[in-house]
């Protein structure tokens, strides 16, 4: 029988509703696998058995007298801590926020838990979600499943890990320059960044407030599609919140890619990892036979996305982090105070450059967008890596090497799917992704279902 800690929600939600399982006996396993493996793998800061079995009971109750509300109705979600959670610890990953208990949950905390999820704790990230290894010296770091000598990326790289791990079903995310695509690609889930406005950062710890997006990782399209469909839609209380229809993300994702026109830039295929750049050459092939169309694409502009996407994260980063900076800087880690301090050292001029050159790079993609339908490139340009002892120069190291990889759908406000491509040959996974244009996650969702079909890679227990 398939461990029911590695079916998906779309899975787990037909045998909830006919009570063929009970959301008490799923979470009580789930915990029951966090309280076996978490010590070592660190995915949680804070598990939340007894809300989570209050909130599976009232669930199951519900779900008995005939109140079943929707297919989320009773699926276990783990949040990231950097999430306000009502009465519940939020932590950020820093030492700073160690003792903080928010007054309200954030809008997309709100709206997953009124749709009938249970959440089970609150989980790990690299500190103040600005680093991409999964470092985390005040909550420990986050192991790899897949080898736990390995990073998970970051900074989402505890939702990504639960997922690997079986120890959550669902889990929430936030990208600023590679959060949920990093770790996603790292971990062999799937992961969107959304479209800058689409889902609400109300509620979310800021780390560069123009970049900021929150969106959903889980071992499958067909869940990233189900949780978008709860967390997209405007709220008044978020200053950029899109005030756009949502569509229902659920439709057409078997529609498959027959006809679709994805643009390949040539700048995605440079400094590749031997493992990456061998997969990536495989997974056009099978998108081909799928019967996309695959065409080389120029976007000159792409040169310009690691001075913007550097200058304007650690620029506005350090501006949020100004007054703690100044009377808490031995608070930070070592990593993360390096990376706010050099933000500090911006200045107007060059933060305007960095905001004229990302400008520039719109128009590029928007130029890019008229002969294809999405674009296509490795999500990050290396494998996973072992932590290593000098874990602050790995940190600069490893976001040197993605952010040119990540961080122009970012500046772009663009979504980004990530996918597993397959495992390198150290039976890591790999991953690539879809790039589409404003609201174009139904897009990018089938076509990253039809990517699916071919099985990348498969989940081991």
């Amino acid at each position: 029988m398939t461990d029911i800690s590695f079916l998906t929600a779309t899975e787990l939600g037909p045998l909830l509703k006919s009570r063929q399982l009970s959301p008490i006996e799923l979470t009580k396993h789930l915990l029951n696998r966090i309280n076996t493996f978490d010590s070592m793998l660190r995915t949680y800061i804070t598990p939340l058995h007894d809300s989570a079995l209050k909130q599976a009971k009232e669930a199951e109750e519900n779900i008995m007298r005939g109140n079943y509300i929707g297919p989320l109705h009773g699926i276990p979600i783990g949040v990231k801590d950097n999430y306000y959670t009502k009465g519940i610890r939020t932590t950020a990953g820093s030492k700073l926020f160690i003792n903080f208990i928010p007054k309200e949950n954030a809008t997309t905390v709100d709206k997953l838990l009124n749709a009938g999820g249970i959440m089970l704790g609150k989980q790990n990230l690299h500190e103040l979600a600005a680093g991409s290894t999964g470092t985390n010296p005040f909550f420990g770091n986050t192991r790899n499943p897949w080898n736990i000598q390995y990073m998970p990326g970051g900074s989402s790289g505890g939702g990504t890990a639960s997922l690997a791990a079986g120890l959550a079903i669902l889990a929430t995310g936030s990208d600023t320059f590679g959060s949920i695509r990093l770790p996603a690609s790292m971990c062999g889930v799937y992961g969107l960044k959304t479209t800058y406005g689409l889902v609400s950062t109300h509620g979310i710890f800021p780390t560069a407030m123009s970049l900021d997006t929150a969106g959903p990782m889980a071992r499958s399209v067909s869940d990233l599609a189900l949780m978008l469909h709860y967390m997209a839609g405007f709220d008044a209380n978020d200053p950029v919140s899109l005030d756009a229809p949502v569509p229902n993300y659920m439709a057409d994702l078997n529609k498959g890619i027959k006809g679709i026109k994805i643009g390949l830039p040539a700048y995605f295929l440079q400094d590749l990892a031997p493992d990456v750049e061998s997969l990536f050459k495989g997974a056009m092939e099978t998108l081909q036979y799928l019967g996309a169309e695959v065409v080389d694409v120029e976007i000159p502009e792409l040169t310009l996305s690691t001075f913007s996407g550097y200058t304007i994260a650690a620029g506005e980063a350090s501006a949020l982090h100004h007054k703690w900076l100044q009377t808490h800087s031995s608070d930070y880690s070592a990593d993360i105070r390096s990376f706010f301090l050099a933000g500090a050292l911006t200045d107007t001029p060059q933060y305007l450059q960095a905001q004229q050159a990302r400008r520039k790079l719109v128009k590029g993609f928007q130029e890019a967008f008229k002969h294809v339908d999405l674009l296509l490139g490795p999500t990050i340009p290396i494998t996973p890596q072992i932590y290593s002892e000098q874990w602050v120069k790995q940190n600069l190291e490893v976001i040197r090497s993605c952010l040119p990889f990540t961080v122009p759908a970012n500046l772009t406000g663009t979504p980004s799917l990530a996918v597993p491509m397959g495992l390198d040959s150290e039976n890591l996974p790999v991953g690539m992704q879809f790039i589409g244009t404003p609201l174009s996650e139904k897009l990018l969702l089938q076509a990253g279902k039809a990517w699916e079909s071919t099985m990348p890679l498969r989940f081991r227990a």
